[in-house]
């Protein structure tokens, strides 16, 4: 009896381990394969060789852009290297980045930005906000802009934000932000995954309050605000989805409507003349997770038009076997140009 008991079990578990396997490959899109959509003139950027994770566009044109992050599971280029924050103009006739000089009571050799969300003050000062993990923890980095340098004003931390992925700052230290796993340990974090929790959720935090303003994710990834501001749209990465939710003066949010992609969708940015929302996206999240420079990660771009409409119009307009770009995160528009950035590659500059 006991050893029927014992065979039974391990029946059990290896049927369980099998269907989660096999579910993490259906998420993960592990069979497939990019066919190339490219637009008309596209070109590497130089300078950016070591990921360009997030973009966060100014109305005027400049773009910045955070680099070198490193992130559990994820390759790096130059492990023992800060993380930076590049500045781009796009009103120039040929754009170059910058590396922006960081100063202020702040630790640059721990530097590893993850999401950014600029803000834009009544008296047109520019704040920056990075996601930082110094030692693999998670903060939020309060930055003013100024003369091609950023000045370190404040680092934000909470017991909520934690496993912080993203950021959408909408005043002054008030933001949401993107939780992308619940635990913090990496093997809990590996449980997670694997069961599919969906225990991922958005923190509102102001410095007055801090909550929990939508659970219910796989893995709460890219964040972002539409043009009017009455909408918060949330990319949840393993789900393939993209959350849209309704903001309340009490910022609190409740859903509308959820956008399948078929695709592992990262970072979202938010046309400026359009409202459309462009989505850097990982066709192939196994090619990712279990990195071949022989056969890389591919990139991917979607456009989702009329957002709120019944039937969204989703288009692609950029997509690359890894041949020339590998595990695009974000896609940022402003007037006809187009930036890609990617977790741990290069990025690529295209007109449309």
């Amino acid at each position: 009896m006991g050893k029927l008991l014992v065979l039974t079990l391990l029946g059990a578990g290896l049927a369980l381990i099998g269907e989660r396997l096999v579910a993490i490959r259906q998420r993960t899109n592990a069979s497939r394969e990019v066919r190339s959509v490219e637009p008309r003139s596209c070109h590497l950027i130089e300078g950016l060789e070591n990921g360009s994770e997030d973009i966060d566009m100014l109305p005027s044109g400049l773009a910045f852009i955070s680099s070198g992050l490193k992130y559990p599971g994820m390759p790096s280029f130059a492990p023992d290297e800060p993380g930076q924050i590049f500045l781009m103009d796009l009103n120039e006739q040929n754009p170059r980045v910058q590396a922006l000089n960081i100063s202020g009571d702040f630790d640059k050799a721990s530097f590893n930005p993850h999401g950014i969300s600029t803000f834009i003050d009544e008296d047109q000062t520019v704040y920056l906000y990075v996601v930082n993990h110094p030692h693999m923890k998670s903060t939020v980095e309060k930055f003013k802009f100024e003369e091609h340098s950023l000045v370190h004003l404040k680092t934000i931390k909470h017991e909520l934000l934690k496993s912080l992925n993203d950021i959408v700052v909408l005043g002054p230290e008030q933001f949401y932000a993107t939780r992308d796993h619940y635990f913090t340990n990496f093997f809990l974090v590996l449980l997670e995954i694997i069961l599919d929790l969906h225990w991922s959720h958005v923190v509102f935090y102001s410095p007055r309050e801090v909550k929990v303003v939508a659970k219910g994710f796989s893995s709460a990834n890219g964040i972002t605000v539409s043009l009017d501001k009455k909408f918060i749209y949330t990319a949840d990465v393993t789900a393939q989805n993209i959350h849209v939710l309704k903001k309340h003066e009490n910022w609190d949010l409740t859903p509308v409507k959820v956008i399948h992609l078929g695709t592992l969708v990262d970072n979202l940015t938010v046309d400026p003349d359009t409202g459309d929302i462009w989505a850097g996206c990982h066709p192939n999240g196994m090619k990712l997770l279990a990195y071949n420079p022989e056969d890389p990660p591919g990139s991917e771009v979607l456009r989702i038009q009329n957002v709120l409409s019944e039937k969204p119009k989703i288009s692609t307009e950029y997509a690359n076997n890894g041949s020339v770009l590998q595990a695009s995160s974000v896609a940022s528009v402003n007037h006809g140009k187009l930036l890609i950035g990617t977790i741990f590659h290069k990025a690529l500059y295209c007109l449309l």
